[in-house]
């Protein structure tokens, strides 16, 4: 690999490099779009949120989760032998959902009644995806990270509350196509799945 433009198999450089790389990457991506120049002549998100929503005062009413929606949710989470930091791939939560699912559910309508969010299913192991070209140039690498199921199940349960949340009220921006089902950038409903 080439660390500063010298090739190491020193694999805890090679480690530190990746770090160091993702971590400017994002870093630029975050400045570049909170301060870049508005070129299109439309506000920005959080200019519209601010513009919009001074007052805005409907409050979130958090409905505790079920055994049933966890249970779906798991099987929902594709098989795989890999895992997080904890070592319990979705495959081994499959096989012991029916028991794990009462103390999963306690667990979570906890986080949605304290809102806190423990701090350990913060926690990923990000690792560098080759894309294609030359394999010493970091830049030719995406970071994936690699979260463990019990996260994902949860931030399943929060995105759906507040997707809910902000459709109902109306305060997703008409423009704001990504990551929403059944829209596209052109306005067309899209059914594929």
């Amino acid at each position: 690999m080439n660390v500063k433009n010298k090739f190491s198999s020193n694999s805890l450089k090679i480690a530190k490099a990746f770090n160091l790389h993702f971590l400017l990457v994002a870093e630029n991506l975050l400045i570049k779009n909170f301060y870049g120049k508005n070129t299109n002549n439309h506000v920005d998100p959080l200019s519209y949120l601010q513009q919009n929503f001074r007052h805005f005062s409907i409050p979130m009413k958090v409905k505790n989760t079920t055994a049933h929606e966890i249970d779906r949710i798991i099987h929902s989470i594709k098989s795989k032998d890999s895992s997080g930091y904890d070592e319990i791939s979705s495959r081994i939560l499959k096989i012991s959902a029916p028991y794990v699912l009462s103390p999963l559910t306690f667990i979570f309508n906890k986080i949605l009644d304290t809102g806190v969010f423990p701090e350990r299913l913060k926690f990923s192991e990000v690792k560098p995806l080759y894309k294609k070209g030359d394999a010493t140039d970091f830049s030719n690498y995406r970071s994936i990270s690699i979260l463990t199921s019990f996260s994902k199940i949860i931030e399943e349960i929060i995105y759906k509350i507040l997707y809910s949340y902000l459709i109902n009220n109306n305060i997703l921006v008409n423009k704001q196509f990504g990551f929403r089902e059944k829209l596209s950038r052109y306005g067309y409903v899209c059914f594929l799945k």
